[in-house]
């Protein structure tokens, strides 16, 4: 099975915007599949012992941030969110 163009474009988008990702810092993160990539992405770098934190924007998004291992804020509990991915 091959991946196509516009979903080549979507991991290499996701993969950007994990360029402006620094320690500490506090994420929203959003829903879609480019999003998807990103939250992936983001578990790589988790596992690799990055520190962020991240608020999901919907209930898909909380789940596969739990699932990869990217720690998670609830909303109510934040001041502020320091950058925010969507596709």
């Amino acid at each position: 099975m091959s991946i196509d163009q516009a979903e080549i474009q979507k991991m290499q988008s996701a993969a950007a915007a994990l360029d402006y990702v620094k320690e500490g810092m506090v994420l929203g993160l959003g829903t879609g599949s480019t999003a998807a990539h990103f939250v992936r992405m983001l578990g790589d770098k988790v596992k690799s012992g990055f520190n962020v934190k991240g608020v999901p924007t919907s209930i898909a998004t909380h789940d596969l941030a739990l699932e990869v291992g990217v720690p998670l804020l609830d909303i109510e509990k934040v001041e502020r969110i320091d950058l925010t991915i969507d596709g």
